[in-house]
């Protein structure tokens, strides 16, 4: 592995890490109110989204790269100008905003509320060619949650329903269109930490607080394959050009006392897609890694962490030659 690129603009732990779909930007998100996008290629930062007053739990960028979308504990879901930094948007909330995103046509946006202080967890929608919707913060569609708050929520293919994970470890999909649950199902024990879906958004893939991260088809909701650490996952990211997942996450309690101080201890962990087998680890981080993503072109990927830095790593060759010996 050449050496990382390392991304030092957050002041707190990484909460999210997401490329555009070109994969020329980053934008990385923190317990702090900053949101930063950089190149990717050289790590330089292009600029950062000013207006948060509290940690930003999610970021978002729509197809053509053309808005961002942001949520945070400060209450409000925010959109912006990716190219001019300009705030567009901002939505108020009850409560603090825990998972955000465009749909295929980033025409639609949903967010999700967290459950406190009295108010119960929502998925909103909004539709961005109507401008009162958010003039007047009166969503198309908002979905109520009682029974368990949404952790981690992604939208489906073709922007026709929403697929969202609990902090039980359940997953549904919501229609966008009626609202209406369409499945449910619960392959995890505990909290669903992150969703991906794959590049062409056939399949996605959880991370749990279970130590597992597993597959499932989007639309059906079969649960296909299942990878097993002994931590919590906390992300886990499909490769666009290989059967590679990625997994990053925490380290027991017993191993850290053990952790040399010169090279960060923590790992990302790389697994086979079919075969569920675990064929590499790459050091790094000073503590939890708290997302991966793959570039999409698949040469590189990058994680943040609870030390605040985003890695930025570029294949080797040999992994573009590696052949797994089942």
């Amino acid at each position: 592995m050449q050496k990382p690129i390392l991304l030092q603009g957050h002041e707190r732990s990484i909460t999210q890490i997401k490329y555009n779909r070109e994969g020329d930007l980053l934008f990385t998100v923190a317990k702090d109110p900053i949101v930063n996008v950089w190149y990717s290629v050289n790590g330089e930062r292009l600029g950062t989204y000013n207006g948060h007053t509290g940690a930003v739990w999610c970021v978002d960028a729509d197809w053509d790269t053309r808005h961002v979308l942001t949520g945070s504990a400060d209450n409000s879901c925010r959109l912006w100008d990716c190219e001019t930094g300009k705030q567009l948007a901002l939505v108020k909330t009850s409560s603090a905003v825990r998972t955000c995103g465009f749909d295929f046509g980033g025409n639609i946006i949903m967010f999700s509320t967290d459950k406190q202080m009295g108010y119960q967890c929502f998925v909103s929608f909004f539709d961005l060619r109507d401008p009162s919707q958010i003039e007047n913060n009166e969503p198309y569609m908002k979905i109520p949650c009682s029974d368990s708050k949404i952790t981690s929520a992604v939208w489906g293919p073709l922007g026709e329903f929403i697929i969202a994970g609990h902090e039980s470890g359940e997953l549904n999909q919501f229609s966008a269109k009626s609202g209406e649950q369409l499945s449910n199902i619960k392959e995890h024990t505990k909290q669903i930490n992150d969703i991906q879906t794959s590049r062409d958004m056939t399949m996605f893939i959880t991370a749990s607080k279970d130590n597992t991260a597993k597959l499932f088809d989007c639309t059906t909701l079969e649960h296909l394959k299942t990878f097993r650490t002994e931590r919590p996952v906390n992300s886990a990211a499909l490769s666009p050009i290989f059967d590679h997942v990625v997994l990053g996450g925490g380290q027991e309690a017993m191993d850290v006392t053990t952790t040399s101080t010169r090279i960060g201890k923590f790992e990302a962990r790389f697994f086979h897609l079919a075969f569920e087998e675990e064929f590499g680890r790459v050091k790094g981080h000073f503590g939890p890694i708290n997302s991966v993503a793959f570039h999409p072109d698949g040469k590189s990927y990058s994680s943040g962490g609870e030390d605040g830095y985003v890695r930025i790593h570029y294949f080797d060759p040999q992994y573009f030659e590696f052949e797994f010996e089942a």
